[in-house]
C-alpha cells in the first residue's frame, strides 16, 4: 500500500534527524494512512479508499458522494 491519500494527496515528507553533535541522517514523516470502506448509495456499492486521518474527517463533513467526485476529478480510479 503506497503511503498517499486518495482525497487530499498527502504523501510522506523527508528531512533530517539532527543529533546532539549536529550530525544529520535522513528520515521520513509518514502520513496517518487508513483504509476505509464506504457505502456509495448512488452506485449501490461499497468503495474502499486509502485516506489520511484528516481526509476521513473531511469525508464525514462533506459526504462520501462529494468526496468520490473530488477523487475522480483528480483522475484517480475508484
Amino acid at each position: 500500500m503506497s503511503a498517499h491519500c486518495q482525497l487530499t494527496g498527502v504523501m510522506p515528507v523527508f528531512g533530517n534527524n539532527v543529533s546532539h553533535s549536529h550530525r544529520r541522517t535522513r528520515r521520513r514523516w509518514n502520513p496517518n494512512i487508513q483504509r476505509r470502506r464506504y457505502w456509495v448509495p448512488s452506485e449501490g456499492r461499497f468503495v474502499r479508499l486509502t485516506l489520511s486521518a484528516r481526509a476521513i474527517k473531511t469525508v464525514d463533513r462533506i459526504g462520501i458522494e462529494k468526496a468520490v467526485a473530488l477523487i475522480r476529478a483528480r483522475g484517480e480510479r475508484i
